[in-house]
């Protein structure tokens, strides 16, 4: 009787790992994005950057926003200092009233970031 000799296999250890990495998105860039990300995540601040964009010289202020989107003034307005926060629209104050724009650059800036962080290297 012959006894065959085994065949060893190469260890598959060395192939599952890549040798070069992409820069990975840092803590701060991630908070960033996460923090506007978050902001247009609700419908009521879609719509409402959504009407702003679609107002008369691209500004509406906030009065001109409540009834569109059916709710109370002091809610819209929260929902517009959220949007402020995330540096998604400017606000300027004129009297008694604030008006809102959307700040230039603002969702090509998201989309980029987004496209940077988890699109194809």
């Amino acid at each position: 009787m012959t006894s065959a000799t085994p065949t060893l296999l190469p260890l598959a250890t060395d192939a599952c790992c890549g040798t070069g990495v992409a820069p990975a998105l840092e803590e701060e860039g991630a908070q960033d994005l996460a923090r506007r990300l978050k902001a247009l995540a609700d419908p009521t601040r879609l719509r409402l950057l959504s009407l702003i964009g679609a107002h008369d010289g691209g500004e509406a202020c906030v009065c001109d926003l409540t009834e569109p989107v059916g709710l109370s003034q002091p809610t819209v307005s929260h929902h517009l200092k959220q949007l402020v926060d995330a540096g998604l629209v400017t606000r300027e104050k004129r009297g008694v009233w604030a008006y809102y724009a959307l700040r230039p650059g603002a969702m090509d800036d998201v989309a980029g970031a987004l496209a940077a962080a988890v699109g194809p290297r």
